[in-house]
């Protein structure tokens, strides 16, 4: 899957899943911290990604796959997706 996309579709996918109001998926930076001064995400909001992303991309996240640095910026989660991807041959 081309990243590029994969990082679009995981903003998208950010926003949905977390309701976030007045926040466009355009305006979330690809290395702009998730958590803390960034969007502000906590750890409840992490584990609603964390579903969310294996739902619609039909993985099984291990917990010390998607540990706080794969959520660190929609560019390492999309790199977490991406590997996760190549590894069991699922396209998406």
């Amino acid at each position: 899957m081309d990243e590029t996309i994969l990082r679009s579709e995981l903003k998208s996918l950010i926003v949905s899943t977390l309701n976030l109001e007045g926040v466009e998926p355009s305006s979330i930076k690809d290395d702009g911290p998730l958590f803390g001064a960034g969007l502000g995400l906590d750890s409840v909001d992490a584990l609603e990604l964390m579903v969310a992303i294996e739902k619609k991309y039909g993985l099984k996240l291990q917990a010390h796959e998607a540990d706080r640095s794969a959520f660190a910026s929609v560019s390492a989660l999309a790199g977490l997706v991406q590997g996760e991807l190549q590894r069991t041959g699922t396209h998406g």
